[in-house]
């Protein structure tokens, strides 16, 4: 695995069919990049992605079904197969795509598959997408400050991370490119680093509490 970095060769995303079928980006679209372990899928990530779909004004959103998220232990881990399934039971309409393209082009950090995706649909408006939860961590992943400068970002608010996302580390360091949230219709179109926090009303569903619930439904 390359290490992110601006001096680093982007890997290749194969041939045209090495994407999964239905996988199709038009030049100019406007899509949201929504990645996660998805450890099961549960209606608060779909409160996440619908949010983005209709706030940014978004064409597409893309559910990215992460192979294994290395900041977490695959011994607490659901399979690829029951991930995906359980992702595409929360994704509603044409509108949201469910993917696992990540383990087609070998990719397991987010800073390489934005690259990967942007070479490969050059003209496309891309968004990375992510709940205010995420935001507290950010500063722990790979590449994290790439992130930000590779593509505009949407933090969806989310349960008990609201005063702690806006006060992250990533939140501070990028506070000069935050927009105010009556710009989210625009963000499509920024030039990163550009952010955008949005407030909805709260889903309170979790992956932690759904696994807790199963675990002890097994007792």
């Amino acid at each position: 695995m390359w290490i992110a970095g601006p001096a680093k060769r982007v890997p290749s995303a194969g041939r045209p069919g090495g994407l999964r079928p239905g996988f199709a980006l038009r030049r100019g679209m406007r899509v949201g990049l929504f990645g996660g372990s998805f450890n099961p899928a549960h209606e608060g990530h779909a409160h996440v992605a619908e949010t983005a779909l209709a706030r940014l004004r978004l064409d597409k959103v893309i559910w990215l079904v992460s192979p294994q998220n290395p900041l977490k232990s695959a011994a607490e881990s659901a399979g690829l197969k029951a991930r995906l399934a359980s992702a595409r039971a929360q994704a509603h309409g044409p509108r949201m795509i469910v993917s696992d393209v990540e383990r087609r082009v070998g990719s397991h950090y987010t800073i390489d598959i934005l690259r990967i995706l942007k070479a490969r649909f050059p003209g496309v408006r891309f968004v990375w997408i992510m709940g205010g939860d995420n935001l507290n961590s950010l500063h722990g992943w790979r590449g994290w400050v790439n992130i930000l400068r590779e593509m505009p970002v949407a933090v969806i608010a989310r349960p008990g991370a609201e005063m702690k996302s806006r006060s992250s580390p990533a939140a501070r360091r990028f506070a000069y490119a935050r927009l105010s949230s009556r710009e989210s219709p625009g963000l499509p179109l920024r030039a990163p680093p550009a952010w955008v926090y949005i407030r909805a009303p709260f889903n309170f569903a979790s992956s932690t509490a759904l696994r807790a619930r199963l675990r002890a439904a097994r007792l």
